[in-house]
């Protein structure tokens, strides 16, 4: 079984337990794995250099969205700062460009009006956290908008809700992909509760 390529997109004002949240599944999870490491995660930032997350915590990313390995699973965290990356049309293609060859795309809490602005959730159910549902029916008019669910699973494309909803979205991820008794290893491993 070929590894998993997990591109996190990192930016400034990206909250903190967006990314970080689904970083600890995905790595714990190969952490577990015996003699296979089902995912390789990289952070991904627009430039080089280090990122403020929210709270002043300073993040160096691995990579640029220019020298990214391709990635199988692109997860999009949220936090104020994706207000300004909606009009960022090199970040914005980037995810595009991305979803059309990756396995999956999810996103966390406000990460969802980032695919919204890609076009990713046309005709799809989605959901974001609850302060920014009416932005998300904005961005995307022809979305299907899901209140009080910690994630909605559209096959390829699964959002998720506020910030702590990444984790239940990100186990869900490897239940679907490696099977119901790697997400619980997992989730036992990081004493968390799975559940929708």
């Amino acid at each position: 079984m070929a590894t998993r390529n997990v591109a996190i997109l990192m930016f400034d004002d990206v909250e903190v337990l967006d990314f970080a949240g689904p970083f600890e599944v995905f790595s714990v999870t190969s952490e577990l794995s015996k003699g296979h490491r089902p995912f390789a995660v990289s952070t991904v930032a627009e430039h080089p250099g280090a990122v403020n997350a929210r709270n002043g915590l300073s993040v160096n990313p691995d990579c640029t969205i220019s020298d990214c390995p391709p990635p199988d699973i692109l997860i999009v965290p949220g936090g104020q700062g994706t207000r300004k990356l909606i009009e960022n049309s090199a970040v914005i293609n980037w995810i595009k460009d991305c979803a059309r060859t990756a396995e999956l795309v999810l996103s966390v809490c406000t990460g969802s009006l980032l695919l919204a602005k890609a076009g990713l959730l046309e005709g799809l159910e989605a959901t974001t956290h609850h302060q920014v549902l009416d932005l998300l029916k904005e961005l995307a008019p022809n979305t299907t908008i899901i209140e009080n669910q910690r994630f909605v699973d559209n096959g390829k494309i699964i959002t998720s809700g506020g910030i702590a909803a990444g984790i239940d979205m990100s186990l869900h991820v490897v239940g679907k992909l490696l099977g119901t008794a790697q997400a619980e290893q997992t989730a036992e491993h990081m004493e968390y509760k799975i559940g929708n």
